[in-house]
């Protein structure tokens, strides 16, 4: 091989492997050097653009489109993918025939062709003529190239491009041919795919689990990334989760039309189920009642001493269920454990009332002859869906939350624990079938300062869902079991986490789509799946996994446990965004530890946790947002805004009294200024609607709610 196709072979092989160390000109600068050895070595000048002989004809009878020896500088791609290597065609040693060579168009190379085009060919016929070139360009060949170039070549530039082709030689011979231009040009591999995390979700193996590494990702991608910092990458991802007044408008108008269409009919969006309690506590209720509560693995019994002064005393005790009953063959078997609960619960904390009752039990000829004052009155909080008939009636329609006793669905769950509680000739009667919405409702209505009942009773813990004084006049589905007319009003169940499951009004990002299609309820609670925080953290694992599949966060992979709840779904607890949203420190440090505990992420950086602060601050905002817009309708449809004092200031019989329980109310910073805020945009609320309302927060709702429903049912039997 020439010394000129070696060099040319280096330098090639030197771009191409991505060390950008010669400029264009330096390059131009070899081209010149190879002019020299091209004179030498083949009696012939390759040239890089047309030169016209002395009487202004082009030499060789070269015309514009002939083609040209060309030399493309590339600019430096990513360093660790490989490049396709350029097709490279060496000048043949030997002149072909003029007549052989065919004409040939020349378009200009571009930076990305990275090619050398071959030499025009050359005839002894021509040999003549090329000297008269060389002839009339008396000045020499770089004259030549300088008076024909538009950037000319200084001294001082061509004796740096002299030190670096004498660079490239030393190279070359201390290394050795074989040794430096065999080294093997790695196969061009098809570039890696870049993508956002997909909406898809993966089933328990999070995203984070295999993203790639950043500094994998491919040239393409990172120019898509690294232009954004983190901070601007979790302002975007917060963007998306904004739900500005327009919108709040519209969805508290979405919201009235799917309630008003759950008091028509049944099968609704919004079911709207008629609860049978027509009546609210004011706080100057008197007795002692009992509660019962089945919401899942434990079973608590309550005994609730009423004052009379908005106060009251409460007594409770919890049992585990065992799991052979949660799965038994009969419905007896479980209720019968309940009813044995109760019993218990009686001789431990109310032994003397208990022991009177059997005296008097023993008194009479019949174990029904006792007095009816003597008989406590018992709220059922049952939390499992059942198809609600009554006051103290309803079927139950299925089991959940690890419970499969085939042999109860179907039938009336009051009734069973009834059997069972007469079973043990226990002094109880089931009064009330309690949804624990419906007893925060009670429970604030009884407890709130002031003259005004409670209109509207809402959960935002786990689970959201809200209950309400509705008129009966705009109940128009059928009510089947028997309820008291007089007071001209009913509570009404709303279950609101399936408002407008189909979509129209719903904020809906891509994180909100990964996390439907990967519940286990994909389309339907829509609205829960926005707003309780059973879902909340799982969309801000899922934010951040897209920003960690992108390489700005947690950026050392290393850093994160394989047991990091970032890598599982639904791992995520929804208390982190309440830490966020508390930390007001320079440098995040609560925030930053909770990360690196909770997370298991090694060492969270101060950059790491602004990110976080910013997405799950958005999150827990829209949610409060949404939050509004349910609280806000039912305050309209209530119609308590239409009855005013009429005064400057809003009196005490303006207030629109509101129960809140539920974790997310409770302890995320923030989140009733948040709801305030957007219950200003809410059409019918306003400015002035807003300032009346008031939200409290209602305690044990299962617990002193179901006991306070059992008193209104009774009051309602005496009527009836």
């Amino acid at each position: 091989m020439s010394v000129l196709s070696t060099l040319n072979t280096t330098v090639r092989r030197i771009t191409v492997r991505g060390f950008d160390i010669v400029t264009t000109r330096v390059f131009c600068a070899v081209r010149s050097i190879e002019k020299c050895f091209a004179e030498v070595q083949y009696g012939r000048v390759p040239w890089t653009r047309p030169m016209n002989n002395a009487d202004g004809t082009r030499p060789y009878n070269q015309t514009k489109t002939q083609p040209r020896y060309i030399l493309v500088h590339t600019k430096l791609v990513h360093p660790i993918l490989p490049i396709p290597p350029p097709k490279i065609s060496p000048p043949s040693l030997t002149p072909p025939s003029v007549a052989s060579t065919p004409p040939q168009s020349t378009t200009l190379a571009t930076s990305s062709e990275r090619a050398i085009r071959p030499l025009p060919p050359i005839t002894t016929s021509t040999t003549n003529n090329i000297k008269t070139t060389l002839t009339s360009h008396n000045k020499g060949l770089f004259s030549a190239l300088h008076r024909s170039s538009s950037n000319p070549i200084g001294l001082v530039r061509l004796i740096s491009i002299a030190g670096v082709v004498l660079a490239l030689f030393i190279q070359f011979f201390f290394t050795g041919p074989s040794s430096f231009l065999q080294t093997p040009i790695s196969t061009p591999q098809p570039p890696l795919p870049f993508r956002r995390p997909s909406p898809s979700p993966a089933p328990v193996q999070a995203i984070c689990e295999s993203s790639p590494h950043p500094f994998l990702l491919p040239t393409t991608a990172i120019s898509q990334v690294s232009s954004m910092s983190l901070q601007d990458a979790a302002q975007r991802v917060a963007k998306e989760f904004d739900y500005p007044d327009d919108e709040v408008l519209k969805g508290g108008k979405h919201f009235i039309t799917q309630m008003q269409e759950g008091l028509l009919k049944d099968g609704t969006s919004m079911s709207q189920i008629p609860t049978y309690v027509t009546g609210v506590p004011n706080g100057t209720e008197k007795g002692v009642y009992l509660a019962v509560d089945l919401g899942g693995t434990n079973f608590r019994v309550c005994s609730i001493q009423l004052h009379g002064d908005t106060t009251f005393n409460l007594t409770q005790s919890k049992v585990a269920i065992p799991k052979e009953l949660m799965i038994a063959k009969t419905a007896k078997e479980l209720f019968d454990f309940l009813a044995k609960q109760i019993e218990l619960f009686l001789k431990e904390h109310h032994e003397e009332h208990f022991e009177s009752h059997l005296r008097r039990r023993n008194t009479v000829s019949s174990p029904t002859g006792y007095k009816d004052e003597h008989i406590f009155k018992l709220g059922f909080t049952f939390s499992f869906p059942v198809h609600q008939i009554g006051i103290n009636r309803g079927t139950l329609i299925r089991w959940t939350k690890g419970f499969d006793i085939a042999d109860a669905v179907g039938k009336d769950v009051c009734q069973l624990l009834q059997d069972a509680i007469d079973a043990l000739h226990l002094p109880v009667r089931v009064s009330a079938l309690v949804n624990d919405t419906v007893g925060t409702l009670m429970s604030r209505s009884y407890t709130s300062p002031g003259k005004t009942p409670t209109v509207l009773g809402a959960i935002f813990g786990t689970g959201t869902n809200g209950a309400y004084v509705e008129k009966l006049a705009n109940i128009k589905k059928n009510l089947e079991g028997k309820y008291d007319e007089s007071t001209g009003q009913m509570v009404v169940n709303t279950e609101w986490g399936s408002f407008d499951n189909e979509l129209s009004v719903l904020p809906t990002t891509s994180y909100d789509t990964a996390l439907d299609t990967a519940s286990v309820n994909p389309g339907i609670q829509m609205f829960e799946k926005r707003v309780s925080g059973m879902f909340l953290g799982e969309l801000l694992r899922l934010a951040i996994c897209s920003l960690y599949a992108d390489g700005l966060i947690f950026t050392d992979a290393a850093k994160i446990a394989e047991t990091s709840p970032l890598k599982r779904q639904g791992e995520v607890d929804s208390s982190i965004l309440s830490v966020a949203a508390a930390d007001e420190s320079s440098d995040l440090k609560t925030l930053r530890g909770e990360l690196e505990s909770h997370f298991k992420v090694g060492e969270a950086s101060v950059e790491d946790a602004k990110a976080v602060k910013t997405i799950a601050y958005a999150i827990g905002r829209r949610a409060a947002r949404l939050a509004a817009v349910a609280v806000g309708a039912i305050v309209v449809q209530s119609g308590r805004l239409d009855t005013s004092s009429g005064g400057a200031k809003v009196s005490e019989d303006d207030i629109v009294d509101i129960g809140v329980d539920g974790s997310l109310v409770e302890f995320y910073p923030g989140f009733e200024e948040h709801i305030r805020a957007a219950l200003r945009v809410v059409g019918g609320m306003g400015q002035k609607g807003e300032e009346r309302v008031r939200i409290g927060i209602a305690k044990d709702g299962s617990g002193v709610g179901a006991a306070l429903i059992a008193l209104v049912a009774e009051a309602v039997e005496a009527k009836v």
